[in-house]
């Protein structure tokens, strides 16, 4: 099966769930945002159109630099360290909560907003506990020297010249 059909699935079934079906499962159960913000909610696009786009970017990088997908079963063979990823260790994840924020704030969704940060703990403790692990014992050295220079969450806004 070509790489660009299990991306596609990958996400169509994972990030699609997360940041999507789930998200809209708590929007529709009525958990509202204490306070009407009218039509400001349409800002609520800004970050989820910044999350899909960061997603798509880095999936594609995923294939073409680590010839691999977001699939933990099928990793990249490469470690990605260019584009967004020489800005931040994970702008995947990143991407995908910015969608959550995104829809909270477009369905006026408080219950999502306490959702996403549930998410992005889960996310923290997978890159602490498994990832992190896992590219050490992978790509060694080149990871140690990758972590080091790269922030795991904040991305900076210039990368170091090799």
């Amino acid at each position: 099966m070509p790489l660009w059909l299990r991306s596609a699935i990958f996400t169509v079934f994972v990030p699609g769930s997360i940041a999507g079906m789930v998200p809209w499962w708590i929007a529709t159960a009525t958990l509202r945002m204490p306070v009407d913000v009218g039509p400001l909610r349409w800002l609520g696009l800004v970050p989820l159109i910044a999350g899909i786009l960061i997603y798509l970017v880095t999936t594609w990088q995923f294939g073409a630099v680590g010839r691999g997908t977001p699939a933990p079963w099928d990793a990249p063979r490469q470690l990605v360290r260019t584009g967004l990823h020489a800005r931040v260790r994970n702008p995947m994840y990143i991407g995908v909560l910015l969608c959550i924020l995104g829809e909270a704030l477009l369905w006026q969704a408080g219950g999502v907003l306490a959702y996403m940060a549930a998410i992005g703990l889960a996310f923290h403790l997978r890159v602490l506990l498994y990832e992190e692990p896992v590219l050490r014992r992978t790509f060694g050295v080149v990871f140690e020297k990758y972590a080091a220079e790269v922030p795991r969450w904040w991305p900076r806004l210039q990368t170091r010249a090799n």
